[in-house]
C-alpha cells in the first residue's frame, strides 16, 4: 500500500508522454519518411521537366511566376511553392495531423496509452505539437531542397519578379522565408479539420481524406465566382496571397486577411477536438 501511494504522490500528469517520445515515434513510422521523400525529389522532377521541354515562354506580353522559373535558384524555389501550396502541400498537413489519434484508435492501443495514464488533454496536446512540427518542416524541406537544386541548375542569383525587376539574394531569401510562414499559417485550416476528425473517428484515411476532400471542397466554391463577397470568407480565397510577399513593394493586407481567417478556423477546429476527445469513450 505505502509503494502505491509513493507512487501517486509522485505522479505529474505535465510529465507524461513527452514531446521527444512522441516526436522519435512519428519520425520512425514509415508515412513520416515516404512524404519526405516525395517533397524531396518534386523539385528534381520540376527539374527533369524544364530540361525536356525547354525554358518556360510567356504568353505574349504577359510573363507569369512559372515563366521566370529557370532564371535563379530564387525563382525555381518561389515556382515550387506556387505549383505545390494549391494541393501538395495540403497532403502531409493532413497525413500529420489526421493520423494522430485515430492511427492509435486503429491500433487499439489509444485506451493503454489513456491508461498509462496520460491525461487525455496532455495526450492530444503533445500529438498536436509533433503534427504541427512535422507539418512545418515538411513545408520547409521542398522550398529548401527547391533552392538548392535550382542555384546547382541555374545559378545562385536575384529573384526576377514577372512584373518587373528583381529582388536581391538576401531580400529574396526573406521574402521567400515569408511565403513559408504565411503557407504554414494558410495551412491550419487543413490541420484543424484532420485533427478533429481524428477524433471523431477510428479510422486514419477517413479522417485524412475527410480533412482532404473539404479542402478541395473550398478550392472547388472559391471558383465559383458568382459567390462574390462570399469567398473572402473561405481559407482556399487566399491561399496565394503570400505571392505578393515576392513584389518590389510587399503587399501585406491579403496575407493579414487570410492569416486572422486561417486562424480562427483552426482554432475553432481544435477546440472541437480537445471537447469530444474529452467526451468520447474510448473503446480501442
Amino acid at each position: 500500500m505505502s509503494t502505491l501511494t509513493e507512487v501517486a504522490s509522485g505522479y505529474q500528469a505535465g510529465r507524461t508522454l513527452p514531446l521527444r517520445v512522441e516526436l522519435v515515434r512519428q519520425l520512425g513510422r514509415r508515412r513520416t519518411l515516404v512524404m519526405g521523400a516525395v517533397l524531396a525529389v518534386l523539385p528534381f522532377v520540376l527539374l527533369i521537366a524544364f530540361a525536356v521541354g525547354g525554358d518556360p515562354d510567356g504568353r505574349g506580353d504577359r510573363v507569369t511566376l512559372m515563366d521566370t522559373a529557370t532564371a535563379s535558384g530564387a525563382n525555381f524555389a518561389a515556382v515550387t511553392l506556387f505549383v505545390s501550396a494549391g494541393f501538395l502541400l495540403v497532403i502531409p498537413v493532413a497525413l500529420f495531423c489526421g493520423d494522430t489519434v485515430a492511427s492509435e484508435a486503429s491500433w487499439s492501443s489509444l485506451r493503454y496509452l489513456l491508461a498509462a495514464p496520460v491525461p487525455r488533454a496532455r495526450l492530444l496536446w503533445s500529438k498536436l505539437v509533433v503534427a504541427l512540427g512535422l507539418s512545418l518542416a515538411a513545408m520547409v524541406l521542398l522550398p529548401l531542397v527547391a533552392l538548392a537544386a535550382g542555384t546547382a541548375a541555374y545559378g545562385w542569383g536575384p529573384l526576377r519578379i514577372p512584373t518587373g525587376g528583381a529582388l536581391d539574394t538576401g531580400t529574396a531569401a526573406q521574402r521567400l522565408l515569408v511565403a513559408v510562414a504565411y503557407l504554414f499559417v494558410s495551412q491550419l485550416v487543413t490541420a484543424g479539420l484532420a485533427f478533429w476528425l481524428s477524433t471523431v473517428t477510428d479510422a486514419p484515411l477517413g479522417a485524412v481524406g475527410g480533412a482532404v476532400g473539404l479542402t478541395i471542397v473550398g478550392n472547388v466554391l472559391d471558383a465559383v465566382t458568382a459567390l462574390g463577397h462570399w469567398r473572402d470568407f473561405l481559407p482556399a480565397h487566399w491561399q496565394f496571397a503570400w505571392a505578393d510577399a515576392v513584389q518590389p513593394t510587399p503587399e501585406w493586407s491579403g496575407m493579414i486577411q487570410g492569416a486572422a481567417l486561417s486562424v480562427t478556423y483552426a482554432l475553432v477546429l481544435f477546440a472541437l477536438a480537445f471537447r469530444n476527445f474529452s467526451r468520447k469513450d474510448v473503446v480501442s
